[in-house]
C-alpha cells in the first residue's frame, strides 16, 4: 500500500492487517513522503511495516515515527534481532521462504521470539512472486504458533483454503494477485475475496 486513496478505499474493508513495504529494492516500496499516511489509517487496522535486513536501529525507529503495531521480517534475520524488535511492543511476524527442500526445524528457535511464522513462496527476491508453493509441504509444521499464509493467493484459491485444516493457519496475506500496478490494490476484487470467506478468516493486505 502506498497510494493515498487506494489506502483508503481498502481500509474502509477492515482488513486485519495492513502491510507497508520499507525495503527499497521492492517495486512496492513505501518513500518518505508516502509513510506519512500510515497515520491516517484507521486504528482498528494493525500497520504493518515490512522489512528485509534492515538496520535494526532503522526499524526501530520506523516503528516509533509512524506507530506501527506489527512488523513483518522477510529476510535472514536472527532470533536475536527478532527478540529486540519485540520488545518494541509490537506483534513480529518472521516471514519463510517454503520449497521442496524447506527445513522446518529451524523454526523452533524463534517459537519464543515472534508472535506469527509467515510462510511464503521460495524466491530469491524475498517474496512477491505470485506464485503458491505446495501447501501440502505445512505437514512438516509441527509447532503450536500460528501462521500467515502467503504466496501467489488469488481468489481462485478460496475453496482450496477452506480446506485447509489446520487451526494453526491465523490469516491469509494477498498481495499480487489483486493489484492493478505494485502498490496499486483492486478494490473490488479484495471486497469479493473477503465476502467469499464470510469471516472464516481473517485477511492481510
Amino acid at each position: 500500500m502506498k497510494h493515498a486513496a487506494n489506502i483508503a478505499a481498502v481500509a474502509e474493508l477492515q482488513p486485519a492487517y495492513m502491510g507497508f513495504i520499507f525495503y527499497p529494492k521492492s517495486p512496492r516500496f513505501i518513500d518518505n513522503v508516502s509513510a506519512e499516511l500510515i497515520k491516517y489509517v484507521p486504528k482498528s487496522i494493525k500497520t504493518t511495516g515490512v522489512f528485509v535486513d534492515e538496520d535494526i536501529e532503522v526499524v526501530k525507529s520506523l516503528v516509533f515515527k509512524h506507530d506501527l503495531k506489527a512488523v513483518q521480517l522477510h529476510g535472514s534475520e536472527s532470533v536475536a534481532y527478532c527478540q529486540e524488535i519485540k520488545l518494541t511492543g509490537v506483534e513480529v511476524f518472521k516471514a519463510f521462504g517454503v520449497n521442496e527442500n524447506f527445513d522446518f526445524a529451524q523454526l523452533a528457535n524463534y517459537e519464543s521470539v515472534v508472535d506469527y511464522f509467515l510462510f511464503d513462496t521460495q524466491t530469491t527476491s524475498h517474496g512477491g512472486s505470485g506464485k503458491v508453493f505446495n501447501w501440502e509441504l505445512l505437514r512438516h509444521y509441527t509447532l503450536n504458533t500460528p501462521y500467515f499464509l502467503s504466496g501467489g493467493i488469488d481468489i481462485t484459491h478460496t475453496e482450496s483454503v477452506k480446506k485447509i485444516n489446520d487451526p494453526r493457519l491465523y490469516a491469509l496475506d494477498i498481495n499480487s494477485k489483486f493489484e492493478l500496478e505494485p502498490g496499486l490494490k483492486d478494490v473490488d476484487k479484495i471486497k469479493e475475496f473477503i465476502k467469499s470467506f464470510d469471516n472464516f478468516l481473517q485477511t492481510t493486505l
